[in-house]
């Protein structure tokens, strides 16, 4: 499939779907969509018909209709279907999240310790989370790597939290890593 340039609005919307779609296993409303993404249903509406002409996003007519993602959605916003994942933990605040499923770990500036950074790609929604808010993810499967830090920042449009680093193990915990 051809890479497929979206708005910044669409990739929030199709997000959005796919998040909502993941958790109910069912046709998503529009009115739900909108209600995830702040927007308007009339909006929605609109941006799921070119969502359609793009073929990612299925109608589903009826009563307990909706919207369903295609797997052109899950390659347009490059998200592993994760059917199979393994289970990371993540805790926000101290609290582990169940409905969170960490995808990607991105480590930046680790060439400088006092600016150390993370950026953590989630499936879920990522609108309770805010500025200052203590995170915790892992370890990680293989290697066992667990990094916590404090909430920087949000990327809505890649479903991303920056955290500034505060500890980083490897292998956290008393396995030895398994690569």
């Amino acid at each position: 499939m051809s890479s497929i340039e979206l708005t910044p609005s669409q990739k929030k919307i199709l997000e959005a779907l796919i998040n909502l779609y993941r958790e109910s296993e069912t046709a998503v409303k529009g009115e739900d969509i909108a209600a995830e993404v702040d927007r308007n249903p009339g909006t929605i509406r609109n941006q799921m018909q070119s969502l359609k002409a793009l073929q990612l996003v299925e109608g589903v007519p009826g009563p307990k209709g909706g919207y369903k993602p295609t797997g052109n959605a899950y390659d347009a916003l490059q998200i592993q279907e994760m059917d199979q994942a393994a289970d990371v933990p993540f805790r926000h605040n101290g609290e582990l999240i169940t409905g969170a499923n960490v995808q990607e770990i991105d480590l930046t500036s680790v060439h400088h310790p006092e600016l150390c950074r993370a950026e953590i790609r989630l499936q879920g929604s990522i609108s309770d989370f805010h500025e200052g808010d203590d995170i915790s993810v892992g370890p990680t499967p293989l290697s066992k790597l667990l990094i916590e830090g404090t909430l920087d920042g949000k990327d809505d449009t890649n479903n991303s939290l920056i955290l500034t680093i505060d500890n980083m193990v490897a292998p956290a915990g008393d396995e030895e890593p398994l690569h």
